[in-house]
């Protein structure tokens, strides 16, 4: 692999990670305060692997460049992340959080299924074991997108609210990053505009099925990985405290 495509792959997987660890932190925030037991159980596990697929994705990136993975988490400042802004956005409600889940999962359950064809083998590798707990997450998040659109007419209100607001951020997942075109092209990486066309196809169907409309009007929608919102700030704050305050920390 020459250095262009390393680079660009070392970015790639910097995003795939910032995703992952960003929106892992968001779902653990509901530990505790789950609806009911049984699904404060379960976002916590979703969280867990999220968690995971995020040390799978620094680690591909660390064979790489060296890179240190607890460094890139706790370490970098805000600027520095190039996770979707949607993972960023304050966890709200269950129906906001469930409905952001579903809209990501959708879209990573398609990439990784693509990117298990990749000529990269490590990277064909990771994604073929990701994608089967990924394929749970989608099955659970789904359900809940479905009882929420069929349910109350409260329940209802607050799903299509927070479809209303997420549609345009999720845009930004199909975005492709600078040198991407050549990962594309050695098929490396899948190429985002096929990903996108199966993930519009697939999400209206469900939407719709659940009984809600996409919006007319999409609103904002980011068009790199470069800028953030204001609550990326505060989100790393609270979750990088421990390692910036003692870097020799440990778990006993």
């Amino acid at each position: 692999m020459n250095e262009q495509l390393k680079q660009a792959l070392v970015a790639k997987l910097t995003a795939l990670a910032d995703d992952e660890l960003i929106l892992a932190h968001r779902d653990s925030e509901w530990t505790g305060h789950g609806p009911i037991l049984e699904e404060d159980i379960a976002l916590a596990n979703i969280a867990q692997d999220e968690l995971g697929h995020a040390t799978v994705w620094y680690g591909l990136r660390s064979a790489l460049d060296g890179s240190d993975p607890d460094r890139l988490a706790f370490f970098r400042d805000a600027g520095e992340f190039r996770n979707c802004e949607l993972v960023e956005l304050p966890k709200g409600d269950w129906a906001f959080t469930m409905l952001r889940q579903y809209l990501f999962d959708v879209y990573e359950a398609l990439w990784l299924s693509a990117a298990t064809r990749s000529t990269y083998r490590p990277l064909a590798e990771a994604a073929a074991k990701v994608v089967r707990e990924e394929r749970f997450h989608l099955q659970h998040t789904q359900a809940w997108v479905e009882r929420l659109g069929l349910g109350t007419e409260e329940s209802r209100r607050r799903i299509q609210a927070a479809l209303d607001e997420q549609w345009g951020y999720a845009q930004q997942l199909f975005v492709p990053l600078p040198g991407e075109a050549l990962l594309v092209a050695e098929g490396i990486v899948p190429d985002l505009a096929e990903v996108k066309e199966a993930w519009l196809e697939r999400t209206t169907e469900q939407l719709r099925k659940s009984g809600l409309e996409l919006p007319l009007k999409p609103g904002y929608q980011p068009a790199s990985r470069q800028a953030h919102t204001e609550h990326l700030w505060s989100l790393l704050a609270e979750m990088q405290s421990t390692a910036r305050w003692d870097a020799e920390a440990k778990v006993w």
